[in-house]
């Protein structure tokens, strides 16, 4: 990963917002390419030095919200957005076996290296790298 890669943070954290708030995907549903439910958008990461949404963070598991697993998923991973749902090209599984963001035990950029090649995308840093057509603008 370049160290010209500035720190993910949470929508939720900065000053930004969704232009059109018919677009702000966050508190949605997430669904698997078989339809399945994965969980629901926490928050969005942004790039703070583009100013671009590189991952969804997905809470997933648990009871009435407790003991939920938070889980990124890069935004490549969308397949289309609709009024209550985002669905998404990999499977409950995949997302649950993700892997898992720890700030004491991570390094951030090898983290997020991981989990592009996890989910087979190519990093947001890589020569050639095409931001997706989304409505995601701040």
């Amino acid at each position: 990963m370049s160290d010209a890669i500035t720190t993910l943070v949470k929508m939720s954290d900065s000053s930004k917002t969704i232009a059109d708030s018919d677009n702000d995907i966050r508190n949605r549903t997430v669904v698997d390419r078989d339809g399945s439910e994965v969980g629901f958008i926490e928050d969005l990461l942004i790039d703070s030095q583009d100013e671009k949404i590189r991952f969804l963070r997905v809470e997933h598991g648990g009871i009435l919200g407790f003991g939920a697993t938070p889980s990124f998923i890069p935004i490549e991973a969308i397949t289309s957005v609709d009024e209550e749902k985002v669905h998404i090209d990999q499977s409950k599984g995949q997302v649950a076996e993700a892997p898992r963001y720890d700030p004491e035990l991570v390094d951030e950029s090898e983290y997020y290296n991981d989990v592009y090649g996890y989910y087979g995308y190519p990093p947001f840093w890589a020569p050639g790298y095409v931001y997706p057509a989304r409505p995601f603008l701040f």
